[in-house]
């Protein structure tokens, strides 16, 4: 998988700042409507509060890891794709060609995007988690 200047995801910045606006609204009124929730339930929770309670915990393990994971893989993919472009970019400077394409200095400029993307891919699992929890949360009146 080669990574040339053209691969290049512009909108990469653009979906992690949509990610996070969403994200920033989305928590909020989970946190809300959980704490409501558990401060109606009183010290006599029900079933539903009680299991509601097991789940924000379990979630948020099971998010944690899966963005540790979608990090690591996103940064291995770009680190890879730097690889091969640095060392295409090397060979054919040595050779003499013109590596304008793959020169190493085109990659530094696709460093945003490559960070962009990690962190997008490690905020992916707490932002879908969250979109669903308060799509869930809000029809249940909860």
């Amino acid at each position: 998988m080669s990574h040339t200047p053209s691969d290049a995801h512009p909108d990469a910045q653009q979906h992690l700042t949509t990610q996070a606006i969403e994200l920033s609204m989305a928590a909020p009124q989970v946190v809300a409507q959980r704490l409501t929730r558990m401060a109606l339930a009183g010290i006599n929770p029900s079933q539903g509060d009680h299991d509601e309670l097991m789940l924000m915990g379990s979630e948020k393990l099971l998010a944690f890891q899966q963005s540790w994971v979608a990090m690591w893989h996103q940064a291995w993919h770009a680190q890879v794709a730097m690889a091969e472009s640095l060392t295409r970019g090397s060979l054919a400077l040595a050779s003499g060609n013109d590596a304008h394409d793959d020169h190493p200095a085109q990659w530094l400029m696709q460093m945003p995007t490559a960070a962009a993307k990690v962190l997008s891919a490690g905020l992916a699992p707490v932002h879908g988690q969250a979109m669903a929890n308060a799509r869930r949360l809000s029809a249940t009146g909860a």
